[in-house]
């Protein structure tokens, strides 16, 4: 059986850990809304819509500037 000193080291621990639960659970209600507006994962790994290879900078060039080593 537990000492009753753990168990009631258990008991207030778990206490103080139940606002910060009820905190994150407010803030997920309030970010869960906003995933749909929010574009997926594959959207930055196949490109953002209307967007090509035709419009990529050539190879090694970064904002216009060639690479270094080039």
């Amino acid at each position: 059986m537990l000492d009753p000193e753990l168990l009631e080291r258990i008991t207030a621990r778990r206490a103080e850990l139940d606002e910060p639960e009820e905190q994150l659970a407010t803030q997920l209600e309030e970010v869960r809304p906003n995933e749909t507006n929010s574009p997926s994962p594959n959207a930055f790994l196949n490109g953002w819509p209307g967007s090509s290879p035709r419009n990529a900078p050539p190879p090694g060039r970064c904002q216009g500037r060639w690479a270094a080593g080039r």
